[in-house]
């Protein structure tokens, strides 16, 4: 029909007027005449699983429903920069970072992350005046104005303090510590000069110092340089360990004036009072009131005096800060700046704030008076929590500030509780001296992030292993890609009953992968299934003569994809983990080192047939020796030489493994040679008896 316009289905878009019925009716007529209606049946709708978290306000997995369909609003705890960040914080920021990259990466939220830094402290102050007051007095001391003899003295009576101090602690584990500095300093005090004796007594005698000189000191510049230098350091930490940054940071030092307004509004709506300059959150009022409950997440530790001295800071816990409050459960909200100590005016005078507030306050300023998630180490949950809590409900006049409240397990080392306080901890760059930072993650994965993590050399043998395993793996995939070309038509084979049974296995390793990540975020048992596919897939390699490539590439990318999420790839990865520090990486290089490999294999064959023990060590020298060092892995395989580019620091390592294993296999071979020879010899003894 001349003018008509036809969809590929047969249907009629335009025609001429005249012609349109006659089209119409002749089509109506055949479709009734010919042939039934077609029939569609609706798809079910299975029920799919949710994502839900360990919620530690309900103590139970509860569905996460954000308040704002996919957008997640997100406050978590950073750091009180006044030393360097160990391993306890590594625990925190790099859970808190695989819960961020997950909801992000893994369910697609529109994820606003807010962090703090707490750069106003009791132990920022405390520190900052010990270090400088120590400085000062080593300085005194070089430059020959203080004597010998003085400094000796000093070091005694700072000592004095230190085991009047001992005597009183009750905690066993702070007084061994305490009992374990003053044997020291005696024993260098003994034998030592005057400068090691003055750097074994750095504790005992910054703090006589601070307690002599401390209220003279009245440049703030002291306080802020310490905490601009240590919050610097953990930035780099951070970014070493490849934890993102966040969204938006915050620092308390910059939150001044909206932590009076909101004080304010706390003793308005009748939860604080002014004592002697500071404002204490009155708990006994909150806690009576019909709407809201104090101590919400650790309900029993209501009244434990010890954790709330804790959170007050040992600058505010003296008898005179005591007698200030109504109650002792109380805490401070603002504290009255003494002599020594950084302050701004207030309508209650010079202070500063206290600690629990900064995080109500700054939270509520960037995110609003309701938040999704809030984030921290378990050590957090009280008084600090519970604290902020009973704050943002006071001021905000509102039963519910936080709907999930996620708190990341404590970390022990070597099965011992970790405490800077009791000086056993270990940086975050002393463990980076001893394993990557690939590694720390995977250790984190591989534990629940909500449970205790021991950080050992178990633990981290584990890891290792399990980053080998993926690592081999990815390697075998892209040597089995390079060795098949799929680009062409006939690169793509059909699907045997093998492919169908290995396809299964990854469908249903996915599925169950995607039930644990919605299982609070499940990663051990997501690792367990990751590793599972890749077993199925080595035993496939191994048995299958004719490889399907495109499946094992599919299977590959999963499983980076899977592990890019988690933090553990970078993104810009294809396939693996990259090739790091490795003067070998590029698909340009790749083609020569193959080259090479050819060449080495020729020259070792015919080295074979002539026997030539020569050239044949320089071949496994090239391949032992010389091209691991630049990061290339030879393996003589059946018919072929197999190439992989691995990190020359990896390959370092196996090559050491791989000496400590043979050197231990000889020993004990050895052992058992003579042992068999003792046991032959007594033999012969009784045979000659």
């Amino acid at each position: 029909i001349r003018g008509a316009y036809w969809l590929s289905s047969g249907l009629l878009l335009s025609a001429p007027r005249r012609t349109v019925g006659l089209v119409i009716n002749h089509y109506s007529a055949s479709s009734m005449d010919d042939d039934k209606p077609a029939t569609w049946h609706r798809p079910e709708l299975k029920e799919t699983t949710k994502l839900k978290f360990l919620n530690s306000l309900t103590r139970q997995k509860d569905e996460f429903i954000p308040c704002n369909g996919r957008r997640v609003a997100w406050y978590s705890c950073g750091p009180t920069v006044y030393d360097a960040a160990h391993m306890g914080h590594a625990r925190s920021f790099i859970t808190c970072d695989i819960l961020r990259r997950v909801l992000i990466g893994y369910f697609h939220y529109d994820v606003l992350y807010v962090m703090n830094i707490t750069d106003v402290d009791d132990k920022i102050i405390a520190g900052a005046r010990r270090q400088y007051l120590l400085s000062w007095y080593q300085g005194q001391f070089n430059e020959k104005r203080i004597s010998a003899e003085k400094v000796l003295s000093d070091i005694d009576e700072s000592v004095l303090g230190f085991e009047a101090k001992c005597a009183s602690e009750k905690d066993a584990a702070k007084k061994n510590m305490l009992q374990g500095i003053i044997d020291v300093v005696k024993k260098c005090r003994a034998v030592g000069d005057v400068s090691e004796i003055m750097a074994a007594a750095a504790s005992p005698l910054s703090q006589w110092l601070d307690i002599k000189h401390g209220a003279e000191l009245t440049d703030h510049s002291i306080f802020s340089a310490l905490s601009s230098r240590w919050e610097a350091d953990f930035h780099q930490d951070m970014e070493a360990l490849n934890v993102m940054v966040p969204d938006v940071l915050t620092r308390v030092s910059e939150y001044v004036p909206e932590v009076i307004g909101y004080v304010m509004r706390i003793i308005d709506n009748g939860f604080a009072y002014e004592s002697n300059g500071s404002v204490y959150f009155d708990t006994t009022t909150f806690s009576q009131h019909p709407d809201h409950t104090y101590a919400k997440l650790v309900p029993e530790a209501f009244g434990d005096v010890d954790a709330i001295n804790e959170g007050e800071g040992e600058l505010t816990v003296s008898a005179a800060h005591v007698k200030e409050k109504r109650s002792r459960n109380d805490f401070a909200l603002w504290k009255a700046s003494k002599p020594g100590e950084p302050f701004w005016d207030s309508p209650w005078g010079k202070g500063r704030p206290g600690w629990h507030i900064e995080c109500s306050v700054m939270a509520s300023a960037v995110i609003g008076p309701h938040m999704d998630i809030h984030t921290g180490g378990v050590d957090l949950k009280f008084p600090h929590h519970d604290n902020e809590i009973a704050q943002a409900e006071a001021c905000n006049q509102d039963d519910q500030w936080v709907n999930y409240f996620l708190h990341s397990g404590h970390l022990t080392i070597e099965g011992c509780k970790m405490s800077k306080s009791l000086k056993n901890f270990i940086t975050i760059k002393e463990a980076l001296k001893q394993n990557t930072a690939r590694q720390l993650r995977l250790a984190f994965l591989l534990h629940s992030w909500y449970a205790t993590l021991d950080y050992s050399q178990n633990t981290m043998s584990e890891a290792m292993q399990v980053e080998k395993t993926f690592s081999e793996f990815f390697l075998t995939i892209k040597d089995v890609i390079r060795s098949n070309d799929t680009s062409k038509p006939d690169g793509y084979l059909k699907w045997t009953s093998v492919e169908m049974q290995l396809n299964a296995s990854f469908q249903e390793r996915k599925e169950a992968i995607h039930v644990a990540m919605c299982d609070s975020v499940d990663t051990p048992t997501v690792l367990h299934h990751m590793r599972g596919l890749v077993t199925i897939s080595n035993s496939y390699i191994s048995e299958c003569k004719a490889l399907n490539v495109c499946l094992l590439t599919q299977i590959a990318k999963y499983l980076t994809y899977m592990l890019k999420v988690f933090g553990v790839c970078k993104e810009s990865d294809l396939i693996g983990f990259p090739i790091e520090d490795t003067a070998s990486s590029g698909d340009q290089a790749l083609l020569y080192v193959e080259k090479l490999a050819e060449f080495r294999n020729e020259v070792r064959t015919i080295a074979l047939e002539q026997k030539s023990t020569s050239i044949l060590v320089a071949c496994d020298k090239l391949r032992d020796e010389t091209l691991p060092s630049l990061g290339v892995r030879l393996e003589d395989k059946a018919g072929r030489i197999v190439v992989k580019l691995v990190s020359p620091e990896e390959l370092k390592c196996e090559i050491e493994q791989e000496q400590q294993l043979k050197e231990e296999q000889r020993k004990r071979k050895e052992q058992l040679r003579l042992l068999a020879e003792e046991t032959r010899v007594s033999k012969l003894l009784i045979f000659y008896k």
